[in-house]
């Protein structure tokens, strides 16, 4: 099975910086023979705190990301919060991604398995990977044809993640793809101020333990000057340093 890779800004900011990412993107594509999908948010929903920016909205989000798509090739993913706004993101996106604080809503997943699309579920932060079984039957009762399941670290103490690796090998018994969340499993959850905090320092040593484990996905988020960036800045990746990750994952 091919690898699988995922890669884009935490939420979509503007037109020039999505096309920034996108351009990189089918460059590494074109070079190393991949097929890396487009990430990017159209509302982050859960920021620490209110006043922290969200992004452009449904409607808008979803013609960025469908801009992206005429103008660069890329496949997309994207994920939804609420029920209502897997169709109209499935009319876009070739991914649905369920956030890990929601993984177990039952007519989330529902939602997202009717689109057709493939449905990625994230690992809750208080979750085994064994315990992914449960959503993983919702969304393939649901009729999903296919389904990932991403790690992205668990919460064992006030603003920190751990990552206990042998979930990936417990999820792989549930689902034939398994996803490392590279950058979120360095997050510092609330540590910042009223934003989360990281280190990015360690995202390309969780991808090769990752993978030494038996993901065969890995996921990214990336921006070209992180530390400018609108969210989740502190543990994202350079966006120069992405193809040298990637060539040495393959």
């Amino acid at each position: 099975m091919p690898i699988k890779f995922i890669a884009g800004p935490c939420v979509i900011e503007s037109a020039e910086l999505l096309d920034a990412v996108a351009e990189r993107l089918v460059a590494i594509n074109r070079k190393l023979g991949t097929e890396i999908i487009f990430k990017a948010s159209f509302d982050k929903a859960n920021r620490t705190a209110i006043s922290s920016f969200r992004g452009p909205g449904l409607d808008k989000g979803l013609q960025m990301l469908a801009d992206v798509r005429s103008k660069w090739g890329l496949r997309l993913l994207t994920d939804i919060h609420e029920s209502w706004q897997a169709a109209p993101a499935g009319e876009v996106v070739d991914v649905i991604q369920i956030p890990a604080f929601l993984c177990r809503q039952t007519d989330l997943l529902l939602a997202a398995a009717r689109t057709g699309r493939t449905v990625n579920i994230k690992k809750a932060q208080f979750l085994s990977g064994q315990d992914m079984h449960y959503p993983y039957e919702k969304a393939r009762e649901a009729g999903a044809r296919e389904i990932w399941l991403t790690e992205r670290g668990n919460i064992y103490g006030y603003n920190n993640l751990v990552v206990d690796f042998r979930n990936i090998p417990d999820m792989l018994k549930i689902a034939s793809t398994v996803v490392m969340d590279c950058t979120h499993s360095v997050q510092r959850p609330g540590a910042a101020g009223g934003k989360t905090g990281g280190n990015r320092e360690f995202v390309p040593s969780m991808a090769r333990a990752a993978k030494a484990f038996g993901a065969n996905g890995f996921f990214f988020e990336v921006h070209p000057a992180p530390d400018t960036a609108l969210s989740d800045g502190a543990n994202m990746l350079p966006l120069d340093e992405l193809e040298a990750l990637v060539e040495s994952l393959l």
